[in-house]
């Protein structure tokens, strides 16, 4: 896996990107199609899974995702066993102990995912004072949700368009409010590797990891859709029930 310290060059100012969006004008981003939208949608447990891998190498160096346990990737397809393991990987804080003092230990299935940084002043220091946001929430926090995410991360381009500077340190995105990021383009071809043998294109890393991040604001989202299924047909049969029973009971009545 890489360290750290060299993913933060390409993934600086992700905060920033999905940050300032709200705060300003955001372009329409075009629609995706998503397995997991519409009255039916599911997750793509596949999609789910490479997701969260470009999740761990790469978004993972600056941005946290608090509100998921590592228990939670059971919605994504991963066993008990899987788990523990991708658990085990991390060291957490704990304590105090008997003697008061706190102290390290390896991760459990019911720890929260492992913030790359041991505080916010850290977080700060190590990229350039922005604070990257915590991304549990982030495709359901900004406006175009996955679409957003997904545009935000394919929408680079080397020439800006003519006309167009693009200010020192500075990336020119077509979907970015303004155009101007200060993240470097985070993704590119080759730049996971699958473990399932999925083609790492840049475009599919995109794909993958805005299903993961859509997963992680609405892990109840298939339970609620199966719910609302088997209530419209409750509601279907017992609107037939009813209007069988109003022609049963009126049917003898002489007007």
């Amino acid at each position: 896996m890489r360290t750290a310290k060299l993913l933060i060059a390409s993934v600086l100012a992700f905060g920033l990107g999905l940050g300032a969006a709200s705060a300003a004008e955001t372009p329409k981003v075009p629609t995706q199609k998503w397995a997991h939208t519409g009255f039916f949608g599911t997750f793509d447990r596949a999609e789910l899974q490479r997701g969260y891998q470009v999740y761990k190498e790469v978004c993972a160096a600056c941005h946290a995702m608090h509100q998921i346990r590592f228990r939670n990737l059971a919605g994504i397809g991963l066993s008990e066993a899987e788990i523990a393991a991708i658990a085990k990987e991390y060291e957490v804080t704990d304590g105090p102990n008997d003697e008061g003092e706190m102290f390290q230990r390896p991760a459990r299935p019911s720890d929260r995912f492992k913030s790359p940084f041991p505080n916010q002043q850290a977080a700060r220091a190590a990229n350039g004072g922005a604070y990257p946001p915590d991304l549990s929430l982030i495709a359901k926090n900004r406006v175009g949700g996955e679409n957003y995410v997904y545009a935000l991360l394919t929408g680079y381009k080397e020439t800006p368009p003519a006309g167009v500077t693009v200010m020192e340190g500075m990336h020119y995105n077509e979907w970015f409010p303004g155009h101007q990021i200060g993240m470097a383009p985070p993704l590119s071809d080759d730049r996971v590797q699958y473990a399932d043998g999925t083609k790492a294109t840049l475009a599919q890393h995109a794909h993958d990891v805005s299903v993961f991040l859509a997963w992680a604001s609405s892990p109840h989202l298939e339970a609620r859709n199966s719910l609302g299924v088997k209530v419209m047909i409750f509601l279907i049969i017992l609107a037939g029930l009813l209007y069988a029973t109003k022609r049963k009971v009126w049917r003898d009545i002489k007007h």
